[in-house]
């Protein structure tokens, strides 16, 4: 038997699981919120064309306007100023869409202090109990963020501005530039921390990574469902010329 027909063998009984890992786009889905003298993302919004009437008496559909970077997102290096000569979403290869993931699971952590940091030693500890990083593949980090569903408790403004976790400068210029990983999968809004507009480098995740031709998976959920190893993430975006990245629906098939 082929592997394709294998896998597809094993989709229909169940012993390999798909799991959505994206959150629901409407009207309601938080958006990355920058200060009022910058370019602001659209929420999404749905324009009806026709429902079964005048207009089109035996269809519906609509039109849809969003933010490349609203909802679960697939960020591509042009993205950011360092990836600027870099692939635009369109030229990203389609081998990078089904890619095996480690999920890293610091919800105690980031529970205890949203502004949590993950560091290389959390990612080493991670290592050292469950083997090597995969070659060629996601670095997702769960935080339990995605159980913030509204603008306000996702953005998590407090005194010092939006508040939320992420990584430090110095571990994502490791992932950037000493591991083959592809990238970075976030529960938050954005890949960055909430307070990544004061590290050094500013947005150390977008800077480093995208800089590096490295790309970025934002506002992910379920990653509860997923273990620490061995899941494969598919994550095909839009294919959006001169884009700087896509809403994307992202999958992840586990072995159950």
């Amino acid at each position: 038997m082929s592997i394709l027909a294998q896998l597809a063998d094993a989709l229909r009984d169940g012993s390999i699981e798909v799991v959505d890992l994206t959150a629901p786009l409407s009207s309601q889905t938080p958006l990355l919120e920058l200060p009022p003298n910058f370019g602001q993302t659209a929420p999404f919004q749905l324009e009806e064309i026709s429902r079964y009437d005048d207009r089109g008496p035996a269809w519906y559909w609509n039109n849809f306007r969003t933010g490349e970077h609203t909802g679960t997102h697939f960020d591509a290096p042009l993205h950011w100023v360092t990836g600027q000569h870099l692939d635009d979403i369109s030229s990203v290869p389609v081998t990078m869409f089904v890619r095996p993931a480690a999920v890293l699971d610091v919800t105690a952590q980031v529970e205890a202090d949203p502004d949590f940091l993950l560091e290389r030693a959390h990612v080493d500890a991670w290592v050292a109990e469950h083997g090597e990083l995969p070659s060629g593949g996601w670095l997702l980090c769960r935080t339990g963020w995605s159980s913030r569903t509204t603008q306000q408790d996702m953005i998590n403004n407090t005194e010092t501005g939006p508040t939320s976790p992420g990584m430090s400068p110095e571990c994502a210029r490791w992932v950037a530039e000493e591991t083959d990983l592809i990238g970075i999968g976030v529960e938050t809004v954005g890949t960055d921390a909430g307070a990544a507009h004061s590290f050094d480098p500013a947005f150390p995740c977008h800077s480093l990574l995208l800089g590096a031709g490295k790309y970025g998976l934002a506002q992910l959920q379920n990653l509860d469902r997923l273990p620490p190893t061995g899941a494969m993430v598919v994550a095909p975006p839009l294919k959006i010329v001169d884009g700087s990245g896509s809403p994307v629906r992202v999958l992840a098939l586990v072995e159950r």
